[in-house]
């Protein structure tokens, strides 16, 4: 009898799911079974002078609670016909189960970059060049770096930068460019570029690089880490439903997996989160 091993299935997603992917590095996630994200922050406080031996007069702290639904869902929809699954066996269902959380990971990743509009702005004006998109090149790969952080300072984050750290994700040919570019500077950096590693990041010019092909087309992300809010419903991430009822009237048995999330630049935070436009 063809029998899908759902105990294991889940298992298998969940091992892919767990792994460190690039957007964990540099994103803030929260994996919970809040419908609501928070993010309450107080007001700037007020520095006033003081003479000896007068009074002073206390401000009052304005809270504020910014929040936001996590109501964005994703589903991989599959369906094994009966025979195929006979004859495919348990090897080949945890490949596809292993796969299923691959496009899971991949799905978080597209969302994140697709959501471009909620942060700042830079573009070749911020390097000091004319204003439209930036194409990236050896002669200018270096002040986009630079111009990052001098931004991130500007916007009163040097704080939150060195606590935190900044990150830039590349297009692939980008990232040929930056590598060309550290090895181009000595044989220190260039070893250390050819030992980073593009998944986990490669640390260069005090900024941890990534490359990836799933960006929207004219858009990379940068900025300080931990800022930008990512949250995912526990209970639906890594888990799924299996029918085994010829769903459809298909002689087969249907593995769904889901997805709900919502990516969220505050308002305190998008100043130090970038969407660099390039050509």
């Amino acid at each position: 009898m063809a029998i899908v091993y759902q105990e294991d299935w889940v298992t298998k997603l969940q091992e892919r799911l767990s792994e460190m992917v690039k957007w964990k590095d540099f994103m803030r996630v929260e994996i919970t079974n809040t419908k609501v994200l928070h993010n309450p922050y107080r007001a700037d406080a007020s520095v006033a002078s003081l003479t000896r031996y007068s009074a002073y007069t206390p401000a009052q702290v304005g809270l504020t609670d910014e929040s936001v639904d996590i109501n964005v869902a994703y589903v991989i929809p599959e369906i094994i016909d009966r025979a195929d699954l006979a004859q495919s066996g348990y090897l080949k269902q945890m490949e596809i189960a292993d796969y299923q959380g691959v496009q899971l990971n991949e799905q978080v990743e597209t969302y994140i970059y697709g959501q471009h509009a909620q942060v700042t702005d830079f573009d070749n004006a911020s390097i000091g060049g004319a204003a439209g998109n930036i194409t990236v090149s050896m002669s200018n790969i270096d002040d986009i770096i630079r111009g990052i952080k001098r931004e991130i300072r500007e916007a009163k984050g040097e704080t939150l930068m060195e606590r935190n750290g900044v990150f830039i994700v590349w297009r692939p040919a980008d990232f040929e460019i930056l590598e060309a570019y550290m090895q181009a500077n000595g044989f220190t950096v260039a070893d250390n570029a050819l030992k980073g590693g593009v998944k986990g990041g490669v640390d260069f010019m005090g900024v941890t690089h990534y490359a990836s092909n799933l960006l929207t087309a004219g858009h990379l992300l940068g900025g300080v880490k931990k800022v930008y809010h990512l949250g995912i419903l526990r209970d639906t991430y890594g888990a799924v439903m299996v029918n085994e009822k010829d769903p459809g009237n298909v002689s087969g048995i249907s593995i769904v997996s889901r997805l709900d999330l919502k990516v969220k630049a505050w308002a305190k935070t998008a100043p130090v989160l970038f969407d660099i436009l390039v050509a």
